[in-house]
């Protein structure tokens, strides 16, 4: 797929351009999505108490949020290729609001574990955030649109840990008993969400000169049938080892930032003898590293790439990862306050560096499959989620020597990156991109204007 008249710089203040349009709803939308995904996870401890739910089954409900999104995620990238992202992430808001409002019916650890596995399709959400930026953005700053959309949007990870605490706190303060505040609680972002998907379908666009359909009726873009299916679009990118091994790379950052949101605040809560707020607090921390780690990690991938082509950005991704699972074994030994903080941000800045290195190559990989790849790619993530899931919620296990058991694994996982070459006559052809791009515009990529 060849979409022309990307933009080849990232004009954070110019809302004229479709381009910048795609990308600030689509950083908007993902940011949004957290408060549904994983709105409830700073009000667990009230939830714990409430339902009565064991460790093992607070595993559970970790494991059912992250579970369900790793089959939307492989749809979802296909579904972008055949009607667009605008209408794919218009459906995915709308319909995903609803089990966010429904979970506050959740009377048991049954009704419970399904309302979290309802509102895990919304961490889809990110795939059409990494899609539509992809087809909007020219190869000089695509790494840096795409880190920077999905970090703003992850930045939700710590934004809803800081705010849905006091969402519920301003409901409690009207007289609402903690049982029923919890529940009402969760009404708020699935509101939002609702209202963000009618907004993404009135003021985006798929492409720079249009929607899906106009392109296809225009003759500017294929069909989406035959070899261009979503079948086919599939089986393209799931024969490709190179989309596997990203696959891994991903399940080890972005699966290993999801399980950290899930348990950072009760975390803390347990093991430093917190409050609810506090923790809170200390936890989104780590999420609102998202406001430039990610980014930092698209800045040095194109960065990387202007010396040493599509080489010098799976060095980067490689480099990026090592330090990742260095930082979280040290975090895991951290048993003094201050100490657990600082490392704790030191191996958020490296886990969401990372994640924007990893879809620094995505866009490379299959041009005519993109969905298909950022869709398995971003997959691994919720799969990484699921493994890790199962190393918190065993009761012989603490949570400290299951985050080193993580170290490592993220350790090993970071040799997959090794695995993702390209051919020469790729290679020749993305630096000509690349060149042509700066040429055209050789100003800063990321600006005001």
């Amino acid at each position: 797929m060849e979409i022309r008249h990307k933009a080849n710089r990232i004009r954070l203040l110019n809302w004229k351009m479709p381009q910048m349009r795609a990308f600030h709803f689509s950083w908007f939308a993902f940011h949004i999505c957290f408060f549904g995904w994983f709105g409830i996870a700073p009000l667990m401890a009230v939830v714990r108490d409430d339902l009565g739910l064991t460790k093992t089954q607070i595993g559970n409900t970790i494991i059912a949020s992250v579970a369900i999104t790793v089959i939307v995620r492989l749809a979802i990238g296909v579904l972008c290729d055949k009607i667009g992202p605008r209408k794919a992430y218009t459906w995915l808001l709308c319909l995903g609001s609803l089990p966010v409002m429904s979970i506050g019916l959740a009377d048991s650890f049954e009704t419970f574990l399904l309302a979290r596995l309802a509102i895990g399709a919304i961490g889809a959400s990110f795939v059409i955030t990494q899609y539509h930026t992809s087809v909007m953005f020219a190869p000089n700053v695509v790494g840096t649109a795409n880190a920077t959309s999905a970090g703003w949007g992850n930045l939700g990870g710590g934004t809803t840990q800081i705010l849905m605490p006091l969402v519920f706190s301003g409901i409690l303060m009207l007289g609402v008993s903690e049982t029923l505040g919890w529940r009402l609680a969760m009404v708020v972002p699935g509101v939002v969400l609702f209202l963000v998907g009618i907004a993404y379908y009135v003021f985006t666009q798929d492409a720079p000169d249009g929607n899906f359909d106009e392109l296809r009726a225009r003759g500017e873009l294929p069909q989406a049938d035959g070899e261009h299916g979503m079948g086919a679009s599939f089986a393209a990118a799931a024969r490709d080892v190179r989309v596997w091994a990203l696959f891994v790379v991903y399940a080890a950052c972005f699966g290993v930032e999801l399980t950290i949101n899930n348990i950072a605040a009760i975390y803390f809560f347990d093991n430093f003898d917190l409050t609810l707020a506090t923790a809170g607090m200390i936890a989104g921390l780590f999420g609102l590293m998202n406001l430039f780690a990610r980014t930092l990690g698209g800045i040095f991938s194109d960065l990387f790439a202007r010396n040493s082509g599509l080489k010098g950005r799976v060095r980067w991704l490689f480099i990026a990862m090592l330090c990742e699972g260095v930082a979280l074994m040290f975090f895991s030994q951290m048993h003094v306050l201050a100490l657990a903080i600082g490392i704790m941000l030191v191996f958020s800045l490296f886990v969401q560096m990372a994640e924007g290195a990893t879809f620094g190559v995505v866009p490379f990989i299959n041009k005519k499959a993109l969905g298909a790849v950022a869709g398995i790619v971003g997959a691994g993530g919720n799969a990484g989620a699921v493994a890790a899931g199962f190393l918190f919620r065993s009761e012989a296990l603490t949570y400290q020597e299951g985050l080193f058991y993580l170290g490592v694994a993220v350790i090993i996982a970071s040799l997959c990156a090794l695995v993702v070459r390209f051919s020469p006559e790729v290679e020749a052809e993305e630096s000509a991109a690349y060149q042509e791009a700066v040429g055209a515009q050789p100003s800063t990529a990321l600006s005001l204007r």
